[in-house]
């Protein structure tokens, strides 16, 4: 297992880690794509330098097969020319960069490997990237219904369960009170009124009364 693949594992045990504990699940997954955004384009900066040294050592590699057939060639000349030792020194030469095609190839072909493991862990990231952000919205979704349904259940003792009929029940006897009062002050108002024109109807008929006797004595008089 590379480092690279390590640290990975080592990222998502803190973020399972951090989930069990935090009291935001969606502001931790904005976190973890946030990290893993920096990761990709750490890993593709990386990517860009192996491909740049991987060309490099390919390179390398072709010229000293190149050299070597140069030298080879100029050997023979120099063989079939009778300047054995010049063919020798070209030799030699092909010699050196057969040793260079060897170590070149190894670095090749060990910055190759590395270069195709960095492409499948760039796009396992991404791969990783996009499910954990194509599941950001419907978590963020979930966890809004939790907290809805959460409010909803403290307020529960306020929106229902209040008796409301006993406490209507209460509102009519006030009301029922306050109509008797309202009624027995009227009632004793039309009894003082009723005592009144009593009273002033009795003193109208005496005066009529002593008017009549009044008129009656003079015309007997008469």
């Amino acid at each position: 297992m590379s480092v690279f693949r390590r640290m990975r594992d080592i990222t998502v045990a803190t973020f399972n880690e951090h989930l069990e504990q935090s009291q935001d699940p969606v502001q931790l997954i904005d976190q973890f794509l946030y990290n893993t955004r920096q990761e990709i384009a750490e890993a593709e900066k990386l990517h860009q330098q192996y491909a740049v040294h991987t060309r490099q050592m390919k390179q390398q590699l072709d010229h000293a097969l190149s050299m070597q057939a140069k030298r080879e060639e100029q050997a023979l000349l120099a063989l079939k020319a009778d300047e054995e030792h010049v063919a020798k020194l070209a030799l030699q030469e092909k010699m050196l960069y057969a040793e260079k095609e060897e170590q070149y190839r190894e670095l090749w072909e060990q910055s190759r490997e590395s270069l195709r493991e960095l492409e499948q862990q760039l796009d396992t990231l991404k791969t990783e990237y996009q499910t954990v952000h194509s599941k950001r919205q419907y978590y963020a979704a979930r966890v809004q219904t939790l907290r809805l349904q959460q409010q909803m259940n403290e307020r529960a003792g306020t929106y229902g369960g209040r008796n409301v009929p006993r406490m209507f029940n209460r509102l009519e006897d006030r009301v029922a009170d306050m109509e008797a009062e309202t009624l027995s002050l009227r009632d004793l108002r039309r009894g003082e009124e009723h005592a009144r024109d009593a009273q002033s109807g009795g003193s109208l008929l005496e005066q009529e009364w002593a008017r009549l006797k009044s008129k009656l004595n003079n015309s007997g008089k008469e």
